[in-house]
């Protein structure tokens, strides 16, 4: 067995092979567009029809034929609280074997800087807030999604396992509840901020006299928009290196009520808003912190009703053609 090779970060070089798995979700696209705009030019990716990422032979088979040098693990089976609780098994097998099969086609590869993305999710429900890195595997898991969340912490460790054997200086990166661009908008499988969207436009469209969402709207969550989620990731493959994740967050959480109450408003909806407490609220709060990010020179840009209304005016533009709509 290696022992962890020393690595000191430094700037990428933009005219070598870069290959971002999930290059059409909400993360993913958002790290190719921050790719391209910061000067990369072989910036690749394979739609889930070109490339089964679950398929572990087809993987192997990519990897060796592109040779990257670079790799972003942004492919997910992703879903808000109904389908995390109502599907674990999919989200435990189908996220399982996307992170095998792209990290050991990697290592086979010698691939030189990876960047793997987990989620919050990863963290105990009653961890300490802020949450700190050092919070992972301390307590019980969030019941409603914690099989996707064993899934990503498989992904933490496979990560920290290849620096220890191999040397390979690979790092995660944990962000908090993201939106924005190319985020899922479906009623049954969307996360909570696109799906108020969603709800909130359609009321406004029909004249609806109110809009009702789950549970009491007390629960604190921190939001980032995928823009400065792409920019951090590449802060962090060209200034950190460490076996220990990096939580990836605004260091601030507000209600969902408050998040509600705002793309209300920014929607321009007047009617009622009402609140089902029979439907479940999920973790109590979830707030990240952030000092080793702030620590390695990085901080978020855009503020939530900004984010909030760029994504009300791509969702209006695209909703025709967007998933599960």
């Amino acid at each position: 067995m290696n022992e962890e090779a020393s690595y000191l970060p430094v700037e990428l070089d933009r005219d070598s092979t870069f290959y971002v798995a999930g290059h059409r979700g909400l993360v993913g696209s958002a790290i190719k567009r921050k790719l391209e705009s910061a000067g990369f030019r072989n910036v690749v990716g394979r739609t889930s029809a070109e490339l089964d990422l679950r398929d572990r032979d087809a993987v192997f088979n990519y990897i060796r034929e592109l040779q990257p040098r670079y790799v972003v693990l942004a492919a997910a089976r992703v879903g808000g609280i109904l389908a995390n609780n109502t599907y674990p098994v999919d989200f435990l097998s189908d996220n399982i074997r996307i992170q095998v099969n792209v990290l050991d086609a990697a290592r086979e590869a010698e691939v030189e800087r990876l960047l793997f993305l987990g989620s919050s999710c990863i963290y105990p429900k009653f961890a300490d807030q802020p949450i700190h890195e050092e919070s992972l595997l301390t307590g019980h898991l969030e019941p409603t999604n914690d099989a996707y969340a064993i899934a990503k912490i498989a992904g933490i460790l496979h990560v920290q396992a290849v620096r220890r054997q191999y040397g390979l200086p690979w790092i995660s990166a944990m962000p908090t509840n993201l939106y924005g661009p190319n985020d899922n908008f479906s009623p049954t499988v969307a996360h909570v901020l696109p799906a108020l969207i969603r709800r909130y436009d359609e009321a406004a469209a029909s004249g609806a006299p109110s809009v009702t969402n789950w549970g009491t709207g007390t629960p604190r969550r921190e939001f980032l928009h995928a823009d400065d989620m792409a920019d951090a990731c590449l802060h962090l493959l060209e200034h950190y290196d460490g076996p220990e994740q990096v939580n990836v967050g605004t260091g601030t959480d507000v209600t969902i009520r408050e998040v509600a109450e705002t793309i209300a408003d920014a929607i321009g909806y007047t009617g009622d808003t009402h609140w089902d407490t029979s439907k479940p609220d999920g973790t109590p709060q979830k707030l990240l912190d952030v000092s080793k990010l702030a620590a390695a020179g990085w901080t978020s840009g855009i503020t939530l009703r900004d984010g909030i209304e760029r994504t009300i005016v791509w969702y209006r533009k695209h909703a025709h053609a967007l998933r599960g709509l």
